[in-house]
């Protein structure tokens, strides 16, 4: 595209004392090339679901290579299987023993949570840690329950199905709960639509785990006082006035063996933070808090004396439980709806908690394939008596810091849980109640994270209104719906993101041929005769009004700051559209309204760099030629100014 020229001696071109860079070389605008619909379409398909790619790894490989890939890529464990030595072996049983040291009191702890009979929580860390090593990409992650969806599912099973009056049935729903759990994680990975739960952003997350901690804590009151007849609500003000008003309730033994085996969680936990080296302290202090405790209530006989114990537990492996699940039925939507919310929750610590020891250690972790591991491992635990499993973050930081090298530390684990299940049951018949509620408060304090807070804070204020919501929501309504209501606040905050785009009007750096934010540079200037606009958002149906009547209101303040009643010196509406990354027939007809309306007024508009899509959308539709014509259309903005200041000044030597 060749710029307009007129003879003049002086290559510096000032209008109105603005001095422009001198003129330079107007490079032409290039359409894209040609490409079928059917090529767009493949395209955006693979970008949407397939943005890794992962078949980038078959190309340019033999036949039987391929099937080798294939099937590793299905069964992460023949990655690391075939390379296993003693050395690694070392490495993860030692770091499976030390998880099984955390993992066998709290599973019994979680499915206490979970208003589950205590041997649940056993089953769920023996069957779905060994679907895991075979399926998972982390080799940090150590499966197993977790609290928050533990409590998720204990809360919203208990609003329509007494876990004491009716526990078969509260056992099934729960099962089944699993069972859509899994089938919704499993499809998110299969179908690669993992980016559902990315609605739950950082501020979500840290509010509700923050508020849903406060709740599952609360609860252990019930456990840490001795209390018997306890609200079935999880708000804060049913539980606390539930707490006081059955002070006649409150055991003293039962008090003072809770604070004591709270203090010495609490302090080793203090102590594991403030020195990793020392992990294995924090680590084996729950099991042995459990053996401690047993023994004193076994020798003092202290469940006679107001302090209430496990009871006999069933001796064995998981029985299967194929035959509990219900697929009809009244509560065959509360079971849907559990297993989502359960699901989702689950999903996304695990493949945080992943990703997270991943960086540490400078791997990958698959995504879809985690979605996918996850989602079989409940749906197989639904048939074999467990219920909701995931990575858990305080097993995984064990087993982070035990040195773990593969998945197989998963192996280990639920092997010495096995060994547990058949062998050891009977030990923990005296367990007293109040432990388990002390290992659980212990677990949940790390979930309130206050630098986090701040600093969500301190970086976008919006965001720390949703981490309130969330927060305030779980703690004052529900878990769900507190989740609930910060996930509506996030959407609402994306959307208003996509229905109010920034629009901002730039200036010229002095002495450059660069353009930008007036009221980000301060020593930017205006240029006269121009109207400098960047547009920052894809321009669609759900923001052209607010465009339209942005642009007329930059054009009004423009001409009201005119000092006389003559004509408007504005001459050309420039838009930036570098930033202008879609458009839709919306989009287009935007442009053709503007168009006519600044006709109108006797200005010319003229678009800078738009993008690939949007030019090849705009000559489509630009039947005249109006859009597109190769004197409004420019690379850059400095390119746009130098040429079309060169035309006003021709412009206005001819005149005279």
């Amino acid at each position: 595209m060749e710029p307009k020229t007129c003879n003049t001696n002086n290559n510096n071109l000032i209008i109105h004392s603005h001095e422009i860079p001198s003129a330079m070389e107007v490079h032409k605008v290039v359409p894209p090339p040609h490409i079928s619909s059917l090529s767009k379409l493949k395209n955006r398909l693979k970008e949407t679901f397939f943005p890794d790619d992962p078949l980038r790894q078959f190309k340019g490989q033999s036949l039987k290579n391929k099937w080798i890939l294939g099937a590793q890529y299905f069964f992460p464990i023949l990655q690391w299987a075939p390379n296993y030595n003693f050395k690694l072996f070392k490495s993860d049983v030692v770091s499976g023993l030390t998880i099984a040291s955390l993992a066998i009191p709290q599973g019994i702890s979680y499915a206490k949570l979970a208003n589950l009979p205590p041997i649940v929580g056993l089953y769920s860390s023996f069957v779905p840690p060994l679907i895991y090593a075979v399926l998972g990409s982390s080799r940090d992650l150590a499966v197993g329950p977790v609290s928050i969806a533990s409590l998720i599912m204990g809360s919203m099973l208990r609003q329509e199905v007494s876990p004491t009056t009716n526990p078969l049935l509260f056992l099934q729903l729960a099962f089944t709960s699993t069972f859509f759990a899994g089938l919704f994680q499993a499809s998110l990975g299969f179908l690669r639509l993992g980016f559902i739960i990315d609605f739950l952003s950082k501020a979500t997350l840290i509010g509700f785990m923050a508020g849903a901690a406060i709740i599952v804590s609360l609860q252990q009151l019930k456990s840490l006082l001795g209390i018997t007849h306890f609200t079935k609500q999880m708000g804060l003000v049913p539980v606390l006035s539930s707490v006081f008003h059955k002070t006649n309730e409150w055991s003293w033994q039962t008090i003072l063996m809770g604070f004591c085996f709270l203090l010495f969680l609490l302090l080793t936990r203090h102590i594991s933070i403030k020195k990793p080296k020392l992990f294995w302290i924090s680590a084996g202090a729950p099991l042995l808090s459990v053996i401690i405790s047993t023994l004193l209530v076994f020798a003092f006989k202290a469940q006679h004396h107001g302090i209430s114990i496990i009871g006999k537990l069933q001796e064995g492996l998981n029985p299967p439980s194929w035959n509990m699940l219900h697929f009809h039925g009244s509560h065959l939507g509360l079971v849907i709806k559990t297993g989502l919310v359960t699901g989702i929750i689950s999903l996304t610590e695990g493949i945080a908690v992943g990703r997270t020891f991943a960086a540490l250690k400078n791997y990958q972790v698959d995504g879809n394939k985690e979605m996918i591991a996850i989602g079989l491992m409940n749906i197989v635990g639904s048939s074999t008596s467990c219920y909701v499993t995931t990575g858990a973050f305080s097993r995984s930081a064990v087993n982070h810091n035990a040195g773990c090298k593969t998945a197989a530390s998963n192996i280990i684990m639920a092997v010495t849980v096995m060994v547990t299940l058949l062998f050891l049951m009977p030990l923990f018949q005296y367990t007293p109640n109040v432990v388990l509620g002390a290992i659980i408060v212990t677990a949940v304090v790390g979930l309130i994270d206050i630098p986090a807070a701040y600093q969500v804070w301190k970086i976008d204020k919006y965001d720390f209104i949703v981490l309130l919501c969330a927060f305030f929501g779980v703690l004052f309504i529900s878990v769900q719906i507190g989740l609930a209501i910060a996930v509506g606040i996030s959407i609402f905050k994306v959307l208003l993101q996509v229905t109010r785009p920034k629009t901002v009007m730039l200036g010229n750096i002095p002495g450059s041929n660069i353009y930008r934010n007036l009221d980000h540079y301060k020593d930017a200037v205006r240029v006269p005769g121009f109207l400098i606009l960047s547009i920052e958002a894809p321009i669609n149906f759900a923001n052209t009004t607010y465009l339209n009547e942005r642009i007329s209101r930059w054009i009004e303040d423009y001409e009201a700051e005119e000092e006389t009643k003559k004509p408007s010196t504005l001459r050309y509406l420039i838009l930036d559209l570098s930033a202008v990354s879609a458009i839709d027939t919306n989009g287009v007809s935007f442009f053709k309204d503007l168009r006519m309306l600044l006709d109108k007024k006797g200005i010319e508009l003229v678009l800078v760099n738009p993008i690939g899509e949007v030019m090849e959308k705009l000559q489509r539709a630009d039947e005249a030629q109006d859009l597109a014509r190769p004197d409004c259309l420019f690379l850059t903005i400095g390119e746009a100014v130098a040429s079309l200041s060169s035309t006003l000044k021709c412009q206005s030597s001819n005149y005279v």
